[in-house]
Parts: structure tokens; C-alpha cells; sequence
């Protein structure tokens, strides 16, 4: 108990955030509206919540981790089937959110995964199974799957990553022959590797899976295609004679998607379950082939931009409960004598947590641009152009790439800037950071998506050598690459967009140029690139960075908010620019984007963003508006009081309902009393 005059650490705590909000210099609510997407939104967001968070079914017993991997599974399972259930008898919700879209934004959302903890067994059958028969399925193919899936007649994955082949589809080892006499596909698995591996859901949960396999008919390969897979009978949930499931056994998070093995021996399926849109074999076994072969990836870029909200989330969420914690943690003393000043109060704590906050809203905005192009490219392939796949598909590789590892990093660095408490599980971000680094390695490998942009880049520079018309996000190829003579450009946030567009142009040039000479040298060009690659990943990393800062301060300029809010708004967005700058000084070094005096000006100019944003730190993640139960958090929490909430959770576990645990009398107590 404190002595009398002196205020308990773990009321300071709660004393230290009413303070903190106490000094926010901008309208918080707006900042929330902007995320949100408007102020309806935001209104049909916390109803949402009201009704899913207030519903004691949701509740968990015990905390996920004490219960075995079984148990677990059986846990999110029971709450991932009632979310649907009560999805699809609420009427009210289903007006809130829309019939369609509804769910799958539900399971994507931060509510989605705070109530199914550590992995939605059903979430692939929303994000990828359904959209994957509406992307590559015909009129009749929709009318037959679509509402069996979404009543939950039948649940669904996607099966196209295998033991020995992930993101080269060309690789696909699983095979699917046409046998006219019957008009059915033969799947068959020929080796261990072509073993379809870890889809989500595949283990235990879905009795259907969309399958990528190579198409044979007529003696031909006809490349990677998908197929609608009966995977285990309706009734009994059995799998089907020649058809072997499982489940890969213990990841490092995400441990109740039931992440599945699945292999098939010469399992026949109807002719009719090739997904057609695209693509059709017919009746005699004649292939007719897509208008365009990447018409079949629309699945993986819807995927992949829905992949970047999720890392923004994800970095929400960690940036929250880091700045909270840094808010109320007091350690050391900054002046010999004083008293211990939170840990928010030392510079290297500001310049781990803010550039984060700062990074929430980069991705937020070339998230959304990405997916305006999305919506924008779907309408257009609709009425039959196909000129902005290319560009869609780069930019959905680029940003997946960035916003994944930023996200990682971020959540670790949110992890680490908590001290000990931050290894803790009660804080939540093992968890979050467990789910976030996921998504590095799926839906495509970040150094190979960082390559296929590459790509784009050097195809789209060469066509801009022969004059020919480039894409918006490209456009900056067809200038005049900057020399060392050119004049500097002034330190605005202008500026230092034209700063970033210049380096990554000299880059380019410097690649390609690098790419041409081993191919004048006589290599062959597929081995040039390789010799060239890591040069070249870079300047994809840059061309998006830049395509990020870009929208960013487009967006806030934008923004429709009080100039209070706008001021806070742009000097995170000045942070985020000098930030990455400051990081990245080669590129603008060499380039001559920008000079040595410049980066002397800009490293005591991010002192003094760090100290002007300081004040609003936990105001800035205030208006990210998480709930406590979807932060989940003992560190983290709104009210601050922290360490009375650590030490309940502790009492918690388990092991503490014995004083004397029965592993002492098996083993501790025999050695011991080994000597007496």
C-alpha cells in the first residue's frame, strides 16, 4: 500500500493517460472518420462491434494459449461457425455492412480477428474460396456454388501452394487430365512435393477446395487452372476415396487455421468443374484459351490488396498498445535526482513508436489508391480492356511487399520498445506479431513480388526509350533522368516526393543499364537478371516507397478535415518522408536527388518532428479507435491501468490454481531429498 502524500504507481498509471489526452492538438474524431472511410462508416463500425463484442458467446473460458493445439481449434472453430450464424440471422447487420461484401469484411476486420484469437479456421472460405469462384467462375458456375457457400452448405479453401512449389504457378506439380470417354478431370498428386500445403482450413474444416492444377487435354499442358474439388463427403465429413487429408502440424502463429496437407490418387471430377470464365475445355476435350493469361490472377491481387489493410490493422493495433504503455512506463532517471519520466519522454523511445504511427497512415493511403486502381481495373476487364492489368499487377505486388514487411518490422520494433512486458502473451503482441510476419511469405513471397515488379519497371522503361505511353505509377520513366549538374530541389514535402521519384529513376536507369551490358556480354537474360537481381528488388523497394509517399501527402492534402488535423497529418507525413530518407541515404546520395548538407538538415529536422509530435502520440493512436476486447491487451489497454492488470492475468494461469505443482512430487522432490 503507498504511504501516505504519495500517489500508487498504478493510479499514476491511469493519471499519466488522462493527461497525455489531455494535450491532443487535433480532432481526434476526425482522424477517425478519415480511417474509416466517413462518418457513417465509423457509426456502422462501432454497431458492429456493439452487437459482436456484447455477445457472451464470443467470450473465451480460458485463454487460448493454456488449452491444447485440439481444444483450440475446437474454440475458434465453434465461434468462427456462430459469427457466421449470427451474420446470417441478423438482419440488422446485414444492413449495416451489406449481404455480400458483409462477411468477408467481417472476417478481415480487426473485430474478425479479435474474436477468433489465433486463426479463423473459416476465413479462407470468405476471402479466397468465394471470391475465387466469382473471379474465374462462368453465370451458371456462380448459380450453382455461390449460395451453397455463403449459406455454409458447404465450406471452402484454396489449394495452390504445394510442398515443393509456392509462388511459381508454372511449378504446380498436381495434375488434372481430361478423359473425354467420361467428360471428367483426372487429379492426380505424382510425387511428395506436388502435396497441396498450407492452405488454411484444409486440415480438419473444409469438405470443398478450389484446386490449382496443370491442365492436360489432347496430349497438351495447358498450364496452372482452377478446379472446384469435392474434398470430403457432406454427410460425413470423410474424406473422399482418393482424396488424403491432414493437417501440417504446429506453426509459429496462426495455430487455429488448420493449415492442411491435401494429395490426390487419380480422383475424378466432373468436366463442369473447371472454373470457366476465362477458360473452357469442351466436351470432345478442345481447349479455348483466356483472352489473357493473367486474367486467372485476379484471385491473388484481390488477395493481395486485402493483404495490405491487414497489415495496417495489424500495425494499428501494435502501435496502440507500444504508445500506451510508453505513456504510463516510467524507468530511469533522464536528470540524476528527478523523478522517473516515462519512457514516452526519451527520444529513442519517439523514434521507434512514432515513424510507425507515421506508417499507419502511409499504408493506409496507397492502400486505398490500390484499391480504387483494383475496382477501377475489374470494371474496365469487364467491359474488355485489359491495359491496366499489368500496371494493377505490379502495384498489388509492390505494396503487399512493402506493407507486409513494414508491418513486421513494425510490430516487433512496437514488441521490443516494450521491454520485458512485450515478450509477455497477455500483451497481445506475440499474437499480432506472429500473424503479421505471415504474411511476408504468403500469397506470394516478398522477394519474389518485389522481383515481379521489377520486372514491370524495366518493361516499362524500355517501351519508354521507344516513346511508347507508360502507366500512371510508371510515368516518371519517360523523363529526363537527373544529373549531378541539375538543380537541387528545395527541402519541402514536395520536394522530397520529387526527391524519392528521382532516385528510383536514376536506379532504373542504373539497372538497366547494369541488365543490358551482362546481356551485350553475352549472357543469357535469364541469368544476366539473376546476376542483376539484387539490384533490381532495390529499385522496386524504392518505386514503391515512393508510390507510397506519394499518395500519402496526396491523400492528406486531400483529406477532408479541420486545419488542426491537417497539421498533424502533415508533419507525420514529413516524419515518414525524412524517416525512410534518412534511411535509404545511398539512394538519394548517388542519384544526386539530394546532398550531404541536405541529410545534416534533415537528421536535426527529425529531432524536431519527433518532439512536435510527441505531445499527440497517444491521441494519434486514440483516434485509431480499437476496443480494449479487440486490442486485447494488458499493456495496452484505454484506462492505463496496466499492472494491476498484468498481475490478474498471471493469476490466471493454470499452474497457479496448485500451490504445489504434481510435477514437484514426480521429479523435483525425488532429487531433492536424493542427498538426505
Amino acid at each position: 500500500m503507498a504511504s501516505r502524500g504519495k500517489v500508487a504507481p498504478e493510479d499514476r498509471c491511469v493519471e499519466d493517460l488522462k493527461a497525455e489526452r489531455s494535450r491532443c492538438s487535433f480532432n481526434k474524431a476526425e482522424v477517425t472518420r478519415l480511417l474509416d472511410g466517413g462518418e457513417e462508416k465509423t457509426s456502422q463500425r462501432r454497431r458492429i462491434e456493439e452487437v459482436f463484442l456484447s455477445d457472451p458467446e464470443f467470450l473465451d473460458p480460458i485463454r487460448p494459449e493454456y488449452l491444447s493445439h485440439e481444444d483450440r481449434y475446437a474454440n475458434e472453430l465453434r465461434k468462427a461457425c456462430y459469427m457466421i450464424q449470427k451474420f446470417n440471422t441478423d438482419e440488422e447487420i446485414q444492413q449495416l455492412v451489406g449481404q455480400m461484401e458483409g462477411i468477408r469484411t467481417l472476417m478481415g476486420s480487426g473485430l474478425g480477428v479479435a474474436l477468433t484469437k489465433d486463426g479463423n479456421p473459416l476465413a479462407l472460405h470468405f476471402v479466397m474460396f468465394m471470391p475465387a469462384i466469382m473471379g474465374q467462375g462462368t453465370v451458371e458456375q456462380q448459380g450453382l456454388w455461390m449460395g451453397r457457400a455463403w449459406s455454409g452448405e458447404i465450406v471452402g479453401t484454396y489449394a495452390q501452394t504445394e510442398l515443393g512449389h509456392g509462388t511459381f504457378l508454372r511449378g504446380l506439380e498436381t495434375t488434372a487430365t481430361y478423359d473425354p470417354k467420361t467428360q471428367e478431370f483426372v487429379l492426380h498428386s505424382p510425387t511428395v512435393t506436388s502435396t497441396k500445403w498450407w492452405p488454411g482450413g484444409l486440415g480438419k474444416t473444409a469438405n470443398y477446395a478450389v484446386v490449382m492444377a496443370q491442365l492436360y487435354t489432347q496430349g497438351r499442358c495447358h498450364g496452372p487452372h482452377p478446379f472446384i474439388v469435392q474434398l470430403r463427403d457432406e454427410d460425413t465429413h470423410r474424406s473422399l476415396p482418393g482424396v488424403i487429408l491432414g493437417e501440417i502440424g504446429p506453426r509459429l502463429g496462426m495455430n487455429t487455421n488448420d493449415n492442411g496437407f491435401l494429395r490426390f490418387t487419380h480422383h475424378r471430377i466432373p468436366r463442369t468443374h473447371l472454373l470457366m470464365k476465362h477458360s473452357q475445355v469442351l466436351e470432345d476435350g478442345t481447349y479455348i484459351k483466356p483472352a489473357n493469361d493473367k486474367l486467372a490472377y485476379g484471385t491473388m491481387v484481390f488477395v493481395r490488396v486485402a493483404i495490405c489493410f491487414d497489415a495496417y490493422r495489424q500495425l494499428q493495433r501494435a502501435t496502440t498498445i507500444a504508445t500506451r504503455y510508453s505513456a504510463i512506463r516510467r524507468q530511469s532517471e533522464l536528470v540524476p535526482g528527478e523523478p522517473e519520466p516515462q519512457i514516452l519522454e526519451y527520444q529513442t523511445q519517439q523514434y521507434k513508436l512514432l515513424p510507425l504511427i507515421a506508417t499507419v497512415f502511409g499504408i493506409h493511403f496507397s492502400a486505398q489508391s490500390l484499391w480504387d486502381t483494383y475496382n477501377e481495373v475489374t470494371g474496365s476487364i469487364n467491359n474488355g480492356n485489359l491495359d491496366l492489368l499489368p500496371e494493377l499487377h505490379a502495384l498489388s505486388c509492390g505494396l503487399k511487399a512493402l506493407s507486409s514487411n513494414d508491418a513486421a518490422f513494425g510490430v516487433d520494433t512496437c514488441r521490443l520498445a516494450c521491454g520485458g512486458h512485450g515478450y509477455l502473451s497477455s500483451s497481445n503482441l506475440p499474437r499480432i506479431y506472429t500473424t503479421t510476419t505471415a504474411a511476408i511469405t504468403y500469397e506470394g513471397e516478398n522477394t519474389v513480388m518485389w522481383l515481379q515488379v521489377a520486372r514491370y519497371l524495366i518493361k516499362s522503361y524500355r517501351e519508354a526509350r521507344q516513346g511508347q505511353p507508360l502507366h500512371r505509377s510508371v510515368s516518371y520513366l519517360t523523363a529526363q533522368p537527373a544529373s549531378a549538374t541539375s538543380p537541387k530541389p528545395d527541402l519541402t514535402n514536395s520536394a522530397l516526393v520529387e526527391a524519392y521519384r528521382r532516385a528510383v529513376s536514376y536506379l532504373v536507369v542504373e539497372a538497366a543499364a547494369r541488365l543490358q551490358k551482362q546481356c551485350d556480354m553475352g549472357r543469357q537474360f535469364e541469368h544476366a537478371w539473376n546476376t542483376c537481381s539484387v539490384q533490381l528488388a532495390r529499385c522496386a523497394q524504392v518505386h514503391i516507397r515512393y508510390f507510397t509517399c506519394e499518395k500519402f501527402l496526396d491523400g492528406v492534402e486531400r483529406a477532408e478535415v479541420g486545419e488542426a488535423t491537417r497539421g498533424v497529418l502533415l508533419r507525420l507525413c514529413r516524419l515518414y518522408l525524412v524517416f525512410h530518407i534518412l534511411n535509404n541515404q545511398g539512394d538519394f546520395l548517388r542519384s544526386s536527388a539530394l546532398t550531404p548538407l541536405d541529410m545534416s538538415t534533415l537528421e536535426g529536422e527529425l529531432s524536431a518532428l519527433l518532439a512536435a509530435l510527441r505531445p499527440d502520440a497517444v491521441s494519434l493512436v486514440d483516434s485509431f479507435d480499437i476496443h480494449d476486447r479487440i486490442l486485447d491487451s494488458t499493456l495496452g489497454c484505454w484506462d492505463g491501468n496496466v499492472y494491476n492488470r498484468m498481475f490478474e492475468e498471471a493469476k490466471k494461469s493454470p499452474m497457479n490454481q496448485k500451490d504445489v505443482p504434481d510435477a514437484y512430487y514426480k521429479y523435483l522432490q525425488p532429487l531433492l531429498k536424493s542427498n538426505l
